[in-house]
């Protein structure tokens, strides 16, 4: 985690849980587990995932996404938080 800012951070978030999901299932479980990973780390009540991340996770399909996300959080208001991908 490295500060950009105060209202800024970069996650490294770990996808490596997904295995545990049957095999058609593990995309969608990967979104869940980048939910549970940043309404934890940004105590946020709402969570905007990027369309750049979206299609990230879906990119290879729903069985095959990467094993881990680099991810800019940025606080947009007290409670949203947006997160979009890192390139």
């Amino acid at each position: 985690m490295e500060e950009q800012g105060e209202d800024e951070r970069i996650y490294t978030i770990p996808l490596r849980a997904v295995k545990k999901a049957p095999r058609w299932k593990r995309s969608k479980r990967a979104i869940a587990l980048i939910r549970e990973f940043l309404m934890r780390h940004t105590k946020a009540e709402y969570l905007i995932l990027g369309n750049t991340l979206n299609e990230k996770i879906w990119e290879r399909g729903s069985q095959k996404p990467p094993s881990r996300v680099r991810v800019r959080v940025t606080r947009e208001e007290e409670d949203t938080v947006r997160a979009e991908l890192v390139e």
